[in-house]
Formats: structure tokens, sequence, C-alpha cells
């Protein structure tokens, strides 16, 4: 059987990620990938860059988005989408509506932070994230810039800044999942829902109630349009992996790896079981 060295979850500056399509491209080529995807949050705006940079290079590049979704249930639920249509107006439409309602969540998010004692500002974080695209991972660089953290991934837990009960009770109105499933079938591309280990509110991860009803959802997904599940995963170890092998080849679902790289130098992406 040929093999491929592949990753189809990449995040760049476009969302929350560090490095740009460009650099994200010219790292693939020089680790000799031979395929990838730009999956970006809510958003397709570095997809160009990136396809002009993959037929220069030689490394072949997937449109792809990630979309934060909910089920009927209000679980929430990360769809990734892949060679779909990126000029597909129905589409961009919906991300131009998921960019106001993050920028809503955006003010509100700071003005609380700032009511806790963090001296930031929306100013300051479209300095950094020049393209508008502002997610929790920009805001917690910033809290680090600002020295009240050493790394931003302390903005996420021991109930402060970011894990504080203020901060988390400011939501982003999220789609359904079947909506994003639908968004991406009609703009020709592919649905496949990410890290299921992240699935909150389904059970204590690793027990057989999780597995039922991860097993559940992803059942009902596939009536409602979905191809494919994320089994390789940097949060997912091999035990975890297989299982969820077995559940996509149960539903004949495709197959993904994704390293869900946000960093600056993409050699540095997470491996998978």
């Amino acid at each position: 059987m040929d093999q491929y060295k592949v990753d189809f979850h990449i995040h760049t500056k476009y969302s929350d990620g560090l490095a740009t399509p460009v650099e994200i491209v010219r790292s693939a080529k020089e680790l000799e990938y031979d395929m990838i995807a730009i999956t970006d949050h809510d958003g397709i705006d570095g997809i160009k860059e990136a396809l002009i940079a993959g037929e220069t290079a030689g490394v072949k590049v997937i449109p792809g988005i990630e979309l934060a979704t909910v089920t009927e249930e209000g679980i929430g639920l990360h769809i990734l989408g892949y060679y779909f249509d990126h000029e597909n107006p129905a589409l961009n439409a919906k991300l131009e509506e998921l960019r106001q309602r993050r920028d809503a969540r955006n003010h509100k998010l700071v003005d609380v932070l700032k009511s806790l004692g963090y001296d930031i500002s929306m100013e300051e974080l479209l300095e950094r994230q020049p393209n508008g695209f502002i997610g929790k991972p920009v805001i917690a660089r910033l809290l680090t810039e600002k020295g009240y953290i050493d790394n931003y991934k302390e903005a996420f837990k021991g109930g402060k800044m970011l894990d504080s009960n203020e901060a988390k009770a400011v939501k982003k109105e999220k789609i359904l999942a079947s909506e994003a499933i639908e968004l991406i079938k009609n703009a020709g591309g592919i649905a496949v829902l990410a890290h299921p280990i992240q699935t909150r509110g389904v059970g204590e991860k690793d027990s057989e109630e999780f597995y039922k009803n991860i097993d559940a959802i992803v059942r009902r997904l596939k009536i409602q349009g979905l191809k494919g599940l994320e089994c390789y995963h940097p949060d997912q170890n091999h035990e975890q992996t297989m299982r969820f092998v077995e559940m996509a080849e149960k539903y004949h679902l495709h197959i993904t790896r994704g390293s869900d790289f946000h960093g600056k130098d993409f050699a540095d992406a997470d491996p998978t079981a």
C-alpha cells in the first residue's frame, strides 16, 4: 500500500495560529509532507495564500476549515471541512455572520477581564492580529506578554482569567453541527468530526459510557452527512485512537490525522499515536 505523510489539521495567523500559510507550506516541504490542510477556525482567509504556496513548493494543499458547533442537546463539537469551494456564497455569508458573533463575544470578554484586574484592550489585540481574527489563545498570549502569566496555557487553568466563572459565562453563539455539515456538503466538501476525545458532557473520558455516547453522536452525524472521523490527534493515545478507528470503520467513515498545530514552527507540531 502507498503511504503518505499528511497533516489535515493546521491553524495559521488567519485564526489563532502563529505562522503564515506560506511558512507552514515551506516547512511542510522541508519535512517531506505529501499533503496538508489549512483548517483555520471559522474562516478561510488563508486558503488562497496556502494554495499558491503549495503549488509553488510542490505540496498538495487541501482547502479546509474548523467550525465550532453544538448538537441539538448542547454538546460542543468541532467540525472540520475539506475539499470545498472556498468561494461558495452561502458558506462565506455564514462565516461573516460568525465573525460578527465572535467580535461581540470578544468585546464582552475584554470587559470581563478588565473588571478582574487584567489591563488589556481590543486595540492591543488587533495590533497582534491585523486580519481581525481574535480567538481566546490570542487573548491568552497578550496576557502572557503583559506579564500576568508565564505561559499562555495558564490563562485556561486554575479558575482565573479565561477559566474564571465570569469569563466562561461569556459565550459565542455557535451553529448546529448539522448546519455545519450541510454548509460544507453544499459547498462540495466533506465534513469530519475533529478530536472526539475532547468531547465534554458525554461521560468520563475513556469510560464505556463515554464511548457509547460518542458512538451515538457519530451515528447521528453520519445520517446528517458526516464523512470522516479524526482518529489520529495528539490528545488521543494509541488505545483511544484504535477505539475511534473501529468506530470510523463501523460507520464507513474516512479516517483522518491532524496535529492541530497552532505554533510558529511547523517542525514542532505534536506527533499523533
